[in-house]
């Protein structure tokens, strides 16, 4: 024990078998041991003594727009992992669209991480994409460390990605099966968004019907079908109608191989209190009514969803227009998911134990990362200090992402992060962040 480096102390450390009071040694930016908390401090530690905060291990987001390079006027790498800094996150995987080139081919993936390298100030990874035609792309991205691939069954509201229809999906699904990978689906079927009312104007309630669960529901159906046929592993991305949850749970008794994530926004946020015009709250699929919130937190509870993941997607201001028709879909919360999940978690009966298992264990597994997710020997020391009672009022103006826009703007949270560790590291020390240290994370290889 004479090379440890670094202690942290807490009367609260969140570890895979409770929470409990706890020393956590530290060397070359890894957990050694996790030890009672008067345990004496090796010769020569430094040692840091949080008392009744709690230390949770780095949360990991597996669903994040970067939009970095190409339209970095939306996002970027450097306001995007600063934003996730501040908010406890340690770890996120970059979602294929949005920036410009798409990561669809190795070559535009080699292009993303060379601008990534530098601007990272938390661990960063890759999604693939699957589109029309990119089939042969798709063993080397898998072969270049993308932790696996995404699609949309329904338009992608950027045209350098187009949707896949049935006999596409198949075809990729079905490369991807053949080695091992995973792959990742915006499942909205499009035959009913087609049928659904056009959407012009400010009522939310009119954008909300021109989304219904029924697409939500029958596009997963067929994903079930098909990953029960090619016996491949699929995931749900985004999942908020609480109707599919059945069908999921049912699919998973029988061995398909399906998990399946929800965001902060569906948890959080309901139809009832959008305000028309208000296109902040605009996403896809929809934030929908308060009975199915209550649904899909009792999917958590049982475990039908795995985790919580943020799908953060920014914009600029002028895409936000107050008709919902026009507006840009997407909701910008990377820095606010780990207090907006513990405020309502909390009033749910729910424990931190519960968030850290759905918004940090369960992501990491997700994505095959083993030194991710836990706080436990041999586990990277990447940590997140949370001071569970302090409130706070959000104000758009504080945040760390490029465009001060948030569906959160005025709602007071409980959960304030006071810090954040990247490999033994303090990055967020509640007031500054520091340079970036992050690394480009590729897939394990088996």
């Amino acid at each position: 024990m004479s090379e440890i480096e670094l202690v942290l102390r807490s009367t609260r450390v969140v570890t895979p078998e409770g929470t409990r009071a706890a020393s956590v040694t530290v060397k070359g930016g890894t957990i050694v041991a996790v030890l009672p908390y008067g345990a004496a401090a090796p010769a020569g530690a430094r040692v840091t003594d949080f008392g009744d905060d709690v230390l949770l291990p780095g949360l990991v987001d597996t669903h994040v727009h970067v939009n970095d390079p190409g339209r970095t006027h939306w996002e970027g790498f450097w306001t995007a992992t600063r934003a996730a800094a501040a908010g406890g996150i340690t770890t996120l995987v970059d979602m294929p669209l949005n920036s410009l080139p798409p990561t669809t081919t190795v070559a535009n993936l080699d292009t993303k991480r060379e601008v990534a390298r530098t601007k990272a100030h938390i661990d960063v990874g890759f999604w693939g994409g699957a589109i029309p035609g990119n089939v042969k792309d798709l063993r080397p991205l898998h072969d270049s460390g993308v932790f696996g691939f995404k699609c949309f069954l329904s338009p992608s509201g950027v045209d350098e990605f187009p949707q896949v229809d049935r006999e596409q999906l198949a075809a990729a699904l079905g490369e991807i099966a053949g080695f091992g990978g995973l792959l990742i689906v915006h499942a909205e079927d499009p035959g009913h968004l087609d049928a659904a009312p056009e959407v012009h104007g400010p009522k939310y309630a009119d954008f909300l019907a021109s989304r219904p669960r029924a697409s939500e529901n029958d596009a997963i159906a067929g994903l079930i079908d098909l990953a029960r046929k090619l016996d491949a592993r699929v995931h749900v991305l985004h999942l908020s109608s609480g109707d599919a949850l059945p069908m999921i749970a049912a699919a998973r008794a029988e061995g398909v191989r399906i998990t399946v994530e929800t965001c902060p926004h569906f948890l959080t946020l309901t139809a009832e209190e959008v305000p028309d015009g208000a296109s902040e709250f605009k996403c896809c699929p929809p934030i929908r009514e308060a009975g199915n919130q209550d649904v899909l937190w009792q999917g958590l509870a049982d475990g039908t969803i795995d985790c919580i993941v943020s799908d953060h997607s920014p914009s600029t201001l002028d895409l936000k227009t107050p008709d919902f028709g026009t507006a840009w879909g997407g909701i910008s919360s990377l820095q606010l998911g780990l207090p907006a999940i513990w405020t309502a978690a909390r009033e749910r009966g729910h424990t931190l134990d519960d968030v850290v298992r759905w918004m940090s264990a369960a992501p990491a597994r997700l994505v095959g990362l083993d030194a991710k997710g836990a706080i436990a020997p041999g586990k990277d020391a990447d940590f997140a200090v949370l001071a569970p009672e302090a409130t706070f009022t959000v104000d758009p103006a504080e945040l760390q992402h490029r465009n001060k826009i948030t569906a959160y703007a005025g709602k007071t949270f409980r959960g304030v992060v006071r810090s954040t560790w990247l490999r033994g590291r303090q990055i967020n020390d509640g007031t500054t962040l520091a340079e970036p240290t992050g690394e480009l994370l590729e897939r394990p290889r088996a």
